[in-house]
């Protein structure tokens, strides 16, 4: 553990620093000091910024500015040694190598020439990583203080960069370099639920069927500016005809997935219901990217059973374990959620849960590693597992959060979503075909990242038919 900050900043003066002096900092490289440097500095390089483009480079990855690592140089200079006072005369610097996410500096500074006239100092500047390689190495030249300053050491607000932009890209990669599939989508007829599909087929993801009244599809493409071109639309009189007909097109084989538009759930559901389902449950999966949590999250069922039973949430469980073997987690950790971690009669979801972490003990719930009853703040917090003398592979670091009822479930995606800047998809499972089923809220970007996520599981349906 990194020892904590002294609480008071003090510098070293020109007569107290002697040649051979040598002063250090470690300090490591990670994502968002890239973000934030470039949010600060205006350097965009994609280089720096854009992962596609960085595989193509030449040093196949992303890597940090290489003024990043000089600035802690000034760092060591002028909070250390000699400290504060110190006013920069000139840097030298030479870049040696890349520092990439995950890289150690060890930065140090050497007193090589005193000047007495005018107070001024040479010093060694080097930073090697933790191979010992040499990432920079240069002279720096500073006018040293001659009185003794000692301040309180000023505590920096918390900063934490968000960039959605890149979390978005970052979900719809998960099915990169897969072939667009046929999706039908029921009753585009707004803005959001057309513009979804529309941008999901410009990322290549797939090949939209528009079902719904051709001449409203149309007009509402018109008035916001959505170019249509190339896209098949099939005619219907209304929206309960739009979600006849596109769960007949996944039916039939005509679309691997369905996706819903500005039709109301319970429509299109009914007819999923009637003629998509298989002998499993159907349940809904959030998949959120949260800007403070180390990891992809899925919330279940927060959008189809309302109450579900015991049985229910078996295959609530099991469904969200093999989406997130699609998505490449071997064994996720599913923490089943309610208000406290303790087993009680009065609260029927720790029964629940209690019930459904042995019965996967016993294997009737497979390839996952459940926990509970956790209360939310267990299931993801370390440190309030911690707290609560929890010992639990899952508490703190869970990959599944499986909650107790809808209405929980969507008051948890929601208040990701609008409060902590969470970046959703929502897809449907259990049924013949992968669903795309978002709020009439929901903005395209959320539509397009739920588009990758069933593009990918109609790809592993493919695969598994195959064998």
């Amino acid at each position: 553990m990194q020892a904590p900050a002294p609480e008071f900043i003090q510098n070293r003066t020109f007569d107290e620093i002697q040649v051979g002096d040598v002063a250090t900092l470690v300090r490591t490289l990670r994502p968002e000091d890239i973000h934030l440097f470039a949010a600060m500095s205006g350097d965009v390089n994609p280089t720096h910024v854009d992962l596609e483009y960085a595989r193509s480079s030449q040093f196949r990855e992303v890597v940090g500015h290489s003024m990043w690592g000089s600035t802690l140089i000034s760092t060591i200079l002028g909070t250390e040694f000699p400290g504060p006072g110190t006013v920069y005369v000139s840097q030298g610097l030479n870049f040696w190598r890349p520092i990439t996410i995950g890289d150690t500096l060890t930065i140090s500074v050497t007193c090589k020439e005193k000047f007495e006239h005018n107070h001024h100092i040479v010093f060694d500047c080097l930073a090697v990583n933790q191979d010992g390689l040499k990432v920079i190495d240069g002279v720096a030249e500073v006018m040293a203080p001659t009185e003794k300053i000692r301040r309180p050491r000023v505590v920096l607000p918390e900063v934490t960069v968000s960039d959605r932009e890149l979390r978005y890209r970052h979900l719809l990669s998960v099915s990169s370099g897969l072939a667009p599939i046929p999706i039908a989508v029921a009753h585009p007829c707004d803005r959001e639920s057309l513009l979804g599909p529309v941008q999901a087929a410009q990322a290549g993801l797939v090949d939209p069927i528009l079902v719904g009244p051709e001449s409203r599809i149309r007009s509402v493409a018109e008035e916001h500016g959505i170019d249509l071109k190339g896209l098949r639309i099939v005619d219907t009189a209304h929206s309960h005809a739009s979600a006849e007909t596109a769960v007949a097109l996944c039916r039939d084989g005509g679309a691997e997935a369905l996706m819903k538009g500005s039709l109301h759930t319970d429509e299109m559901m009914s007819q999923v219901i009637k003629h998509l389902r298989t002998g499993r449950r159907i349940s809904h999966v959030f998949l959120a990217d949260v800007p403070t949590y180390p990891h992809p999250l899925m919330i279940t069922d927060a959008a189809i059973m309302i109450e579900p039973t015991l049985e229910d949430k078996v295959d609530i469980i099991q469904n969200a374990i093999e989406l997130a073997h699609i998505l490449g987690l071997p064994e996720p950790k599913v923490a089943i959620l309610s208000a406290v971690e303790t087993v009680t009669s009065k609260i029927r979801s720790t029964i629940d849960a209690a019930a459904l972490c042995k019965m996967a003990d016993r294997g009737q719930i497979k390839g996952g590693l459940l926990d509970g009853p956790l209360a939310f703040d267990n299931a993801v917090s370390l440190v309030a597992a911690k707290t609560k003398g929890i010992k639990s592979l899952v508490a703190g670091n869970a990959d599944i959060l499986v909650v107790p009822d809808l209405e929980s479930g969507n008051m948890v995606a929601k208040q990701l979503e609008y409060l902590a800047n969470a970046l959703m998809a929502g897809v449907v499972l259990g049924a013949r075909v992968p669903i795309v089923l978002t709020s009439r809220a929901d903005t395209a970007e959320t539509r397009t990242a739920s588009c990758a996520v069933v593009q990918l599981m109609a790809h592993r349906k493919r695969e598994a038919l195959a064998r």
